[in-house]
């Protein structure tokens, strides 16, 4: 199998190595099935994925990959060195999280989760079979690598304060040094064997914000002499959602949820207290700055009027995924080289999810792409982090495919623009 300095085709990679790619996924196609049945049966928390990252470092250990262990907890990172590397050849990575969420799977199947209230309910176990797949068929093919290629299984993305950060300041992005780096997501309103991709902003900002409305307390026969901390809870709630309606542009999105409110002890006790949480999501900077100068305004405004106070505390999450162009557009190829033009779309719009991997993609170029896992002639239609949850699984041998094809391809010619690693901000 010989690599010409000259591309044979758009990606950049003489054309004998992608049938080899989808001859080497194909032999595994089940295997890689298992491996993410394994996974969904035995979910793990943000944190707590000692099990899967030990099942996932087995795998790499016996495709001779280079691993280091416990990488921001428990991460994974595996180096497969390329055979065909020059001198200061570049290193390409993959990512994958690996945590679950704490939701009761529903699903009426062999594989369903086994730990009540935990379970795969975002994909991230397809995304961990996809990649394992990925580095066992690169693996099978790296003398043919005219570069080195990291696979990074993450932990904690689903916490505020994910893996992605944790995993940076350990190292996983050094030695050597990455150049570039791809992750994908399931997407359950895409139909298997269709990508969804983008330059530029891809998903929105995400920070938490944490509300303590203070009153007082008093018998409910008396509420004159109280401060209703559960009605001004209430008042507040309601003029914050007038802030996306009427204080910012609506051609600039913005989402803000308040997702838990507790307050008060007892039906005949007015609440001295109520404390409420929720999330801020942006898709620029400014607005981002801005949102929470405007619930602060209400807070005044609402506590001042009904004689309660307030505290209130930004807890600064994500950024948004900032998808490189160059980089975008080599994916974009890549896939079309898998699935035909016809199962790439370009997503005209954003998403108003959050992902920690804009914490990988402001460090070093970065694209996050859309994987197709919905199947509606099977039924395989529930979104994401709902209890009934599922893909169809030929998107695990596709996904696969595609995440090898473009680490091959970014090795060969690396697009221009796409590194080297960018200044931290």
């Amino acid at each position: 199998m010989k690599i010409v300095e000259k591309a044979g085709g758009e990606s950049g990679v003489s054309a004998p190595l992608l049938p080899l790619i989808k001859e080497r996924v194909d032999a595994i196609a089940g295997r890689l099935v298992k491996f993410r049945r394994e996974i969904h049966s035995r979910p793990e928390l943000s944190g707590q994925e000692k099990d899967t990252s030990a099942f996932v470092a087995g795998v790499l250990e016996a495709a001779d990959i280079e691993v280091r262990r416990g990488v921001g907890g428990y991460g994974v990172v595996g180096l497969l060195r390329g055979g065909a590397a020059e001198d200061g050849a570049p290193t390409v990575a993959l990512r994958a999280d690996m945590d679950a969420l704490p939701v009761d799977d529903c699903k009426d199947v062999e594989y369903a989760s086994s730990v009540p209230g935990v379970m795969h309910a975002c994909g991230h176990d397809v995304h961990t079979a996809v990649l394992m797949g990925a580095a066992e068929v690169l693996a099978s093919v790296r003398a043919h690598l005219r570069g080195n290629v990291k696979f990074l299984f993450q932990p904690s993305e689903e916490r505020s304060f994910g893996g992605a950060g944790a995993m940076i300041e350990d190292g996983a992005l050094e030695d050597p040094e990455v150049a570039a780096i791809v992750a994908l997501h399931c997407f359950p309103e895409m139909e298997v064997g269709t990508i969804g991709h983008r330059p530029g902003i891809m998903t929105a900002s995400a920070d938490r914000v944490r509300i303590t409305v203070k009153g007082r307390s008093g018998h409910a026969s008396r509420p004159h002499q109280t401060v209703d901390a559960v009605l001004v809870a209430s008042q507040v709630i309601n003029a914050i959602h007038h802030i996306v309606s009427r204080r910012t542009n609506p051609l600039r999105p913005a989402v803000i949820s308040i997702g838990t409110i507790y307050g008060g002890r007892a039906e005949n006790i007015i609440a001295d207290k109520v404390v409420m949480e929720g999330t801020i999501r942006t898709l620029d900077g400014s607005l981002r700055e801005q949102v929470p100068r405007f619930i602060e305004e209400v807070l005044e405004g609402v506590t001042t009027c009904m004689g309660a106070g307030y505290d209130m505390e930004i807890i600064k999450g994500n950024p948004s995924v900032r998808n490189d162009e160059r980089l975008d557009s080599l994916v974009a190829r890549c896939a079309a080289d898998v699935l035909g033009v016809g199962g790439v779309r370009r997503m005209a719009d954003p998403m108003m999810g959050a992902e920690d991997f804009s914490l990988f993609a402001e460090r070093v170029p970065g694209v996050l792409f859309r994987l197709g896992t919905g199947n509606s002639e099977r039924g395989i239609t529930s979104p994401l982090h709902s209890s009934t949850f599922d893909v169809d699984e030929d998107a695990i041998a596709i996904g696969a495919k595609i995440m090898s094809w473009i680490a091959a391809s970014y090795l060969e010619r690396r697009p221009h623009g796409a590194g080297p690693a960018r200044a931290e901000r």
